[in-house]
């Protein structure tokens, strides 16, 4: 995904963050370290408190937004040497875990939570560097198949080996908050739906 820094808008100060667009899983040379004498995001906290009520929900969206910028233009730095984007290695680590590494598209789009365009986008990119195939699904006669190639499973050690060197982005906090970072983030998760909820049990 690509994303523009943050900004300031008008007299108020509030904090704008542009919502990501453009090629998924990219930000490459769009975040850069901001350098200010202040937390841009706690200002604009005061400043929306002035204007329109406690702020503490905004703070942690927009948090979760910038860290967002963060997280996905570290991780292209480690990949930048493997032409790899995040959403290209995401698909690769997918076919890796699959039984028989290959899986439709659907259920890549599905398993990954992207739209089937972003996912027919990242298998062409993958399919001319050699590191998937792509076939007809000879169980759905209007679906695709990819497949990972051993060319694939050595670019996903490579890519595994940089991303945990630096914890995924988040070598700034411990194992202990890694968890009850995960833990609080997974709430709102479960608030859309991400996971249906178990079904009561009825009587027999």
């Amino acid at each position: 995904m690509s994303a523009r820094p943050l900004s300031q808008a008008g007299e108020a100060g509030l904090l704008v963050i542009s919502a990501p667009r453009g090629q998924p899983g990219s930000v490459r040379g769009m975040v850069r370290p901001l350098g200010l004498p202040f937390d841009p995001i706690e200002r604009a906290g005061e400043t929306w408190e002035k204007h329109f009520g406690p702020s503490s929900a905004m703070r942690a969206a927009t948090s979760v937004f910038r860290v967002q910028q963060i997280l996905l233009a570290r991780f292209d730095d480690a990949l930048r040497p493997l032409e790899l984007t995040f959403a290209r290695y995401e698909v690769l680590v997918l076919l890796t875990f699959s039984r028989l590494g290959e899986l439709p598209l659907k259920v890549i789009g599905s398993r990954l939570m992207v739209h089937p365009t972003s996912v027919t986008n990242a298998i062409d990119r993958l399919v001319a560097a050699g590191y998937v195939d792509r076939r007809p699904n000879p169980a759905d006669g209007r679906g695709v198949l990819a497949s990972i190639t051993e060319r694939g499973r050595a670019v996903v050690e490579e890519g595994t080996r940089a991303l945990t060197q630096q914890d995924f982005g988040l070598a700034d906090l411990s194992a202990a908050e890694h968890e009850a970072l995960f833990t609080t983030l997974r709430q709102v998760r479960l608030g859309a739906g991400d996971v249906a909820p178990p079904e009561e049990n009825t009587p027999a």
